[in-house]
């Protein structure tokens, strides 16, 4: 009897399995995200979702935009109130923080990056983005909308994204629009 040995993970699908386990930490009521930067093959840093340090998390009430009483922000509104850090802010930011260089490194998280961080990692000098699920930008305004696409897609131009196609045995806990989903 012949056995064949195990294949291994595709190294975009091991560090995002990295990113997965990061995200179990994720402390916010919207999105659960996770980061992890690798340069030359090895993790520098990693980041999730959630309030400054020393803050009382999103799920224990310690970001008013999270806990939306009586519904007063609408889906795409309200983020200027948001004190969560995205992870993959988290992430840039515990680098600089222990003085790791990021520039030239690839970047995982298991969203697509939102507008602010595109802008962060672009001026880290990130040169690579893979991420699993998508995200779409919103606005009340229309016209703000169209703008708004237009100049995420002029920011990720400058970055070679890839979105990695693999299972998310996770997604109905961490992406908003897909929780209560099978």
């Amino acid at each position: 009897m012949s056995h064949e040995p195990e294949k291994l993970p595709d190294w975009d699908t091991y560090y995002m399995g990295i990113a997965f386990a990061v995200r179990e930490k994720a402390n916010c009521t919207g999105n659960r995200v996770g980061a992890v930067i690798v340069k030359d093959n090895r993790v520098i840093s990693t980041g999730y979702n959630g309030v400054p340090a020393g803050m009382p998390n999103c799920l224990d009430g310690g970001c008013l935009r999270c806990q939306n009483p009586g519904g007063q922000f609408k889906s795409g509104t309200g983020y200027d109130l948001c004190i969560c850090v995205h992870a993959e802010q988290n992430a840039l930011l515990s680098a600089a923080r222990f003085g790791i260089a990021v520039e030239g490194a690839t970047l995982y998280t298991t969203m697509q990056p939102c507008f602010g961080c595109a802008k962060e990692m672009l001026q880290a000098r990130i040169t690579r983005v893979v991420y699993l699920h998508p995200w779409i930008p919103t606005d009340v305004d229309p016209a703000m909308d169209a703008a708004k696409k237009t100049e995420y897609q002029r920011l990720m131009s400058h970055l070679q994204v890839d979105q990695l196609t693999m299972p998310d045995p996770r997604a109905s806990w961490a992406v908003t629009t897909l929780r209560g989903k099978r």
